[in-house]
């Protein structure tokens, strides 16, 4: 399980992400990674942050999990979110601290094992933090 300052939880925090970070797409997930996180907005001008923390820096990477009903059904949909929750909390540690993850579930990823899903994961962030081999970068 991830810690609950790991985690993202109010729509806005996953909008800004999807919207603003970086995607890269994988046969059982799409990632999207924003590398660093917007200021937390107040609640209602009160100097309170409204993502409920103490508006202190970051505490570290955080992500966040999308499995639709196009996955499967809810118990299929939790399993794989709790195998996804598993592989993320081993890669944490590569994100920078001030970095924001969404991993979005395809429905392949119903039927994919924890090593597909490891693969995939690392393959994706491999991608949107540039962290990729130099055989394979363009050469210019």
């Amino acid at each position: 399980m991830l810690p609950a300052q790991a985690r993202l939880r109010r729509r806005p925090e996953f909008t800004a992400v999807v919207r603003s970070g970086r995607r890269a797409g994988r046969p059982t997930m799409v990632l999207h990674l924003l590398p660093v996180r917007p200021p937390a907005r107040t609640a209602g001008g009160l100097g309170v942050p409204a993502d409920g923390t103490d508006g202190g820096p970051a505490t570290g990477p955080r992500a966040g999990f999308v499995v639709g009903k196009a996955v499967g059904n809810s118990v299929v949909r939790h399993r794989v979110t709790r195998r996804l929750r598993a592989v993320v909390r081993e890669e944490l540690g590569r994100l920078p601290d001030t970095a924001d993850l969404v991993v979005r579930a395809r429905p392949e990823a119903a039927t994919a094992t924890s090593q597909q899903l490891r693969r995939d994961l690392s393959a994706g962030l491999d991608r949107v933090l540039g962290d990729r081999p130099p055989s394979q970068r363009s050469r210019s």
